[in-house]
């Protein structure tokens, strides 16, 4: 007969690895995941928080411009355009002028390269800067679906 000490080891040696699977199971508040696909047709695209892409925006610029320079295009003179800088790609935002506007929501990034604050997610104007070496893999992949989005 087994001593009641080696009982004690081979209970807890089985029922902690049950405990645990069956309380993972009951408390998981991930959804199962999707049985593998067997047929040819494509992967389905993760759906992204970004807005549909839009036919109204004009293409990006391909002119260089100084930061100085895109200054001037920040929406507060009349008659020049608007322009966002993404990981130092300019675009012309003039048509969302009601977004990126003089007192609008957006216009913290207007004139210059904001890539940090827009990975970020941040309004805060310390973070509408160019460099974005400092962003997380998770602040990375949210500027590429901006640059996505606005290219």
């Amino acid at each position: 007969m087994l001593e009641l000490g080696t009982l004690v080891i081979y209970g807890l040696a089985f029922g902690i690895p049950v405990i645990y699977l069956t309380a993972r199971h009951f408390l998981s508040s991930r959804p199962p995941l999707p049985a593998p696909q067997t047929t040819t047709e494509a992967p389905k695209k993760l759906k992204s928080i970004m807005q549909a892409p839009r036919e109204d925006l004009a293409p990006p610029k391909d002119d260089p411009y100084t930061t100085e320079e895109l200054k001037k295009y920040d929406g507060s003179t009349p008659g020049l355009p608007i322009y966002v800088a993404i990981k130092g790609t300019i675009f012309d935002v003039s048509a969302k002028a009601d977004v990126y506007g003089p007192g609008k929501s957006y216009n913290i990034f207007a004139g210059k390269d904001g890539s940090k604050g827009l990975g970020m997610s941040s309004l805060k104007p310390e973070h509408a800067v160019a460099d974005y070496s400092g962003l997380d893999e998770k602040d990375r992949k949210v500027l590429e679906d901006w640059h996505s989005f606005f290219a």
